[in-house]
């Protein structure tokens, strides 16, 4: 395994994007926050809205004194608002719990709110150089092909740290640099649908491209489309609230919606969920 480490180390150093998150010198609680905002959402529309955030709250106590509906405003169009309320949580808990500093220990991580072990492991490597294996969906891609010879990976599992565990290099910087590469490569060359075979610098060593690379299926389970969706209809409903200036009566809230029982249902789960609150007849994001 060590062949991949090597491969992938010189070829991230060299051509790797030049992110925000990845600056020396970017912070823990910048890296914390990129992480929430990356989950399920392109780089390139999360850039700004980290500039945003992190002027207005450079810090987890800065934000720990925000409402969650300030929170929740300031996220706008990125989507999975929950994000924002979990976000705004684990920024209080980190004030409370660790006099304001982000947390390097990963089991200290995953105690806070929104973050699981993905997150957890990104911002103890990236942030303060731990060694641990970081999996994010591209690398779970890499090590299928790379390693396993197969199209696709399979459903996400425990195995899968086990697996990246096992490229790691023993030096923790050269860890960190190897996990960041693993990401880079299936983000920008071993892509899902149409990977540059011939500019990956793990093509001598891929499993999948000495088999011939064969379709060995696709196992991923597939999101349902957004257009018609409860997503789609719990957004309205957020684009109104962010816009409100005042409680919004319940009757107000997208009465146009094709689906009354859908839009209903949005709301319900917009109350469960913790994004809105009810006050008498009306609506609003959480104080």
């Amino acid at each position: 395994m060590s062949e991949i480490a090597d491969a992938l180390q010189p070829w991230y150093l060299r051509t790797a994007r030049d992110l925000p998150w990845r600056r020396t010198g970017f912070g823990a609680w910048g890296i914390l926050v990129s992480e929430f905002m990356l989950q399920q959402t392109p780089v390139t529309r999360v850039i700004p809205m980290l500039e945003a955030w992190l002027e207005r709250w450079p810090s987890p106590a800065a934000l720990s004194e925000a409402t969650p509906a300030e929170a929740v405003k300031q996220w706008a169009n990125l989507g999975y608002p929950r994000r924002a309320l979990w976000l705004h949580r684990a920024a209080v808990e980190i004030t409370e719990r660790h006099r304001g500093v982000v947390p390097d220990d990963v089991d200290a991580l995953l105690a806070l709110t929104g973050i699981g072990d993905y997150t957890a492991r990104a911002v103890a490597v990236f942030a303060y150089g731990r060694r641990a294996p970081v999996v994010d969906t591209n690398t779970r891609r890499v090590i299928a092909r790379a390693v396993h010879g197969r199209s696709q990976p399979g459903a996400a599992a425990k195995r899968d740290l086990a697996d990246m565990s096992a490229l790691l290099p023993e030096d923790d910087a050269a860890a960190a640099v190897v996990n960041a590469a693993a990401m880079e490569l299936g983000a920008l060359v071993c892509t899902a649908r149409i990977p540059r075979c011939e500019e990956c610098p793990l093509r001598a060593l891929c499993a999948w491209r000495a088999a011939g690379y064969p379709d060995t299926g696709d196992e991923r389970p597939k999101q349902a489309k957004y257009e018609g969706s409860d997503r789609q209809a719990r957004g309205a409903v957020m684009r109104v609230l962010r816009d409100a200036e005042h409680i919004v009566p319940l009757s107000a809230l997208i009465p146009d919606w094709p689906d009354a029982r859908q839009r209903d249902r949005a709301i319900d789960s917009l109350i469960a969920d913790g994004l809105i609150e009810i006050d008498g007849e009306g609506a609003r994001l959480p104080r």
